[in-house]
């Protein structure tokens, strides 16, 4: 028997986007390896602190969902919570639940953030710019890239944590960086990227720099922060044809609009037309188009018409819980 460290985390109230919150239970557990998460207990905390109750009556719900060892701390876990309500019902902020996941899709995400100190982009100098975007994309060298050790360090703890990471990359802002994740199911691979969020957050306090996820986080010519994401289910990996990918992809018109509510808050300002996007009220797709509301890769093309298909027009800021769910709705819809 052991004591560990169960690090219980979850999407607080607040809007247009919810924070993550955690907080830490010792847990006797006399097991070996990580622990089935329907073992571990639940857990309460106060909603009124959380924008997720009354303090008339503030006790709020944790039902564990994932759990992932913490590589960063000695026995420990990270573990992604449900919230529900006195009752036991699914809370209204809680974004996971009430709603039927599908193992048969995969989604890869492109998550773009912004490594900031004192609200400016590491690497831009105090009360100006650095020079214009162009060096900065996927570079190497003093002036061309800040905060890679918080990115390297980062990367490697989502690989220890067994979550989905496939690269990082610098972005084409300075200060500006990206990783990749995939998971097989919905509710899993979005799991994985509040979990690498977390992490990512966790990470950056010890350097004394905040994780900046606005999705224009430099009014200007300089790119925004996006949450690219790529889905497919067997009828897109095995099947598709150009004929059966377009009728696919007109589904998605009619709901634009529906689509948009759920990417993320702010996105008028990153969805302008340029800088590599759609403008927010018009939908479009094409092959190998960066500018286009999904983007049919070049690969898929090329191995007819079979493959993955990329939304591009998610925020940095998006709740992955919701983006899944809007694609389900719309694609098995």
């Amino acid at each position: 028997m052991a004591n560990v460290k169960l690090e219980y985390i979850w999407l607080d109230g607040y809007t247009p986007e919810p924070n993550l919150r955690s907080k830490t239970k010792i847990w006797e557990y006399d097991g070996d390896g990580t622990p089935e998460v329907d073992a571990l207990p639940g857990w309460a905390f106060d909603g009124s602190s959380t924008e997720q109750a009354e303090g008339s009556s503030s006790d709020c719900l944790l039902k564990p969902a994932r759990i992932v060892p913490d590589p960063d701390r000695i026995n420990a876990y990270l573990v992604m919570c449900e919230v529900l309500a006195a009752d036991g019902s699914t809370h209204p902020s809680n974004t996971r639940g009430g709603w039927d996941d599908d193992d048969d899709f995969w989604f890869g995400f492109e998550q773009e953030y912004v490594l900031s100190k004192e609200k400016i982009p590491i690497g831009f100098p105090k009360g100006g710019y650095p020079g214009p975007q162009g060096p900065y994309y996927c570079a190497v060298g003093n002036g061309n890239v800040e905060g890679r050790d918080i990115v390297e360090e980062h990367l490697d703890l989502c690989i220890e944590a067994g979550l989905g990471v496939t690269g990082i990359n610098a972005e084409v802002m300075i200060g500006q960086w990206e990783y990749q994740l995939f998971g097989q199911g919905a509710k899993r691979a979005a799991d994985d990227l509040w979990l690498s969020r977390y992490l990512l957050v966790r990470t950056a306090e010890k350097y004394g720099v905040t994780v900046e996820l606005h999705p224009k986080p430099v009014v200007g010519d300089w790119n925004g922060s996006g949450m690219h994401t790529n889905f497919s289910n067997t009828f897109i990996r095995n099947e598709g044809g150009e004929e059966g990918m377009k009728k696919l992809l007109d589904k998605f018109a009619p709901v634009h609009d529906e689509h948009i509510a759920v990417y993320g808050s702010y996105n008028d300002m990153r969805l302008t037309g340029i800088h590599e996007t759609q403008a927010i009220d018009k939908f479009s797709y094409g092959v190998s188009d960066r500018g286009a509301s999904i983007r049919i890769p070049i690969g898929t093309v090329q191995n007819g018409w079979k493959g993955y298909l990329e939304d591009r027009r998610p925020a940095s800021n998006a709740d992955p819980y919701k983006v899944v769910r809007r694609i389900l709705q719309t694609v098995n819809g």
